[in-house]
């Protein structure tokens, strides 16, 4: 893998994979904490609307460009970048890549497309209201964080998407989407000399040199969080709760692996994760629980959610208590955290052997340390933490005295 920084200030990274297809991605450092002043939730429709033209292509020639050679063309907004990436057959990645640059450098944002936009992006908000599993995370962590720029829902609110207009979508793109901002990851099975070459190039003839210097993100730790147990009458058939409260950030590196190990062992994917082997497996009281870990740059959230019969809901918090004790109260025996770990690294093994999924890694990592993580040393940094470590990241996020709640009845 080759790593570098364009003289634009693009960061890249590439790497060679054996597989007939290429992808790549484009991460801009721009996401909903980075609105502003601007009306909420236009950072996620600045996604949608960039590709609605460019001063080169319309909508209708942008839709079809990558279709026509059997590729695909998506992108997603978080709360700290929006994304755009594709897959491509390997002898289109150039023409992919140097796509994913005229999206965000040069959006027309033309007026008949955005009034057609909204109705669309609208309806999207209207929808979770249908997926109150989904509903119920994103009002439980609004609600934890508060006040904070982090808070903000990524969708907006529709009465803030319908004021959003082309002239304001233009000044948000011409202050935060500057190659200071940008990371641009490719996997495919080029020589990774030619394809830094080729990312050069592209960076050299798409910045010209007169782009802005890139606004630089305002961190805000996040001391007191907003402490909450609240009930929402919902009258749906099942119950959906979130049960958490604020975990170590991005970059704090120690803590923040610890609490990867923790949310794994708690509620991971597996079957056997403490949580899912009480609630599912041995009692049947939930359809599905887990336990998320979202990392942000200034603070980070963990939470478990679940959804259960109302009959159930009880003895299933009581469940979650008990799970959680467990492990505040006992240590984790050698063999046990030894498991915990082989388990980890084999999930993490397996995602990162999909190319799209290494790829959109890549491209966070370069946006947010400016590197990109190698398998050993993430696999070093698992196979330090100890015991103690992952007992204390226990105590100090799922503490009584700072855990908050959300259930939809």
């Amino acid at each position: 893998m080759l790593v570098g920084k364009a003289p634009c200030g693009l960061r890249y990274a590439v790497r060679r994979s054996g597989r007939a297809v290429g992808y790549c991605s484009l991460t801009i450092k721009c996401g909903t904490r980075d609105e502003g002043i601007h009306h909420s939730g236009i950072a996620h429709f600045t996604e949608h609307t960039i590709f609605k033209g460019t001063s080169k292509k319309s909508a209708k020639v942008i839709n079809s460009y990558l279709d026509r050679l059997g590729g695909d063309l998506n992108a997603f907004t978080t709360k700290e970048e929006i994304v755009l990436h594709s897959t491509v057959l390997k002898e289109d990645l150039g023409k992919a890549a140097a796509l994913l640059l005229e999206l965000a450098t040069c959006p027309t944002f033309p007026e008949e497309e955005i009034a057609i936009e909204k109705g669309v992006v609208i309806d999207e908000i209207s929808s979770y209201k249908d997926s109150p599993a989904d509903d119920v995370y994103d009002k439980f962590e609004e609600t934890l964080l508060d006040g904070h720029p982090l808070g903000k829902p990524i969708l907006g609110t529709a009465a803030s998407v319908r004021k959003i207009s082309a002239g304001e979508l233009r000044e948000f793109v011409k202050e935060r989407f500057t190659p200071g901002n940008m990371a641009l990851a490719v996997v495919a099975d080029i020589d990774e000399k030619k394809m830094e070459q080729g990312v050069l190039r592209l960076a050299g003839k798409v910045f010209d040199g007169s782009w802005a210097e890139s606004a630089e993100r305002q961190l805000t730790p996040v001391e007191t969080p907003v402490l909450f147990r609240k009930t929402i009458e919902k009258r749906h058939h099942e119950v959906n709760a979130v049960i958490g409260g604020l975990a170590p950030s991005l970059y704090d590196r120690d803590s923040r692996f610890a609490a990867i190990l923790l949310a794994n062992i708690i509620g991971g994917p597996a079957s056997n994760s403490r949580l899912n082997d009480l609630l599912r497996e041995k009692n049947g009281w939930v359809y599905g629980v887990e336990t998320s870990y979202t990392q942000y740059s200034d603070t980070g959230v963990m939470a478990i959610s679940m959804g259960c019969d109302r009959s159930n809901l009880e003895k299933c918090l009581r469940g979650v208590d008990k799970v959680i004790k467990k492990i505040q109260d006992e240590r984790l025996s050698d063999s046990a955290l030894r498991s915990a770990k082989k388990q980890l690294l084999g999930q993490l093994a397996i995602s990162s052997d999909n190319g799209e999924t290494q790829c959109l890694s890549m491209g966070k990592s370069l946006i947010s340390f400016g590197e990109v993580s190698t398998d050993q040393q993430n696999r070093e940094a698992i196979e330090a933490v100890s015991a103690d470590m992952i007992q204390e990241s226990a105590r100090t996020i799922f503490n009584p005295e700072s855990l908050s709640s959300l259930v939809f009845l």
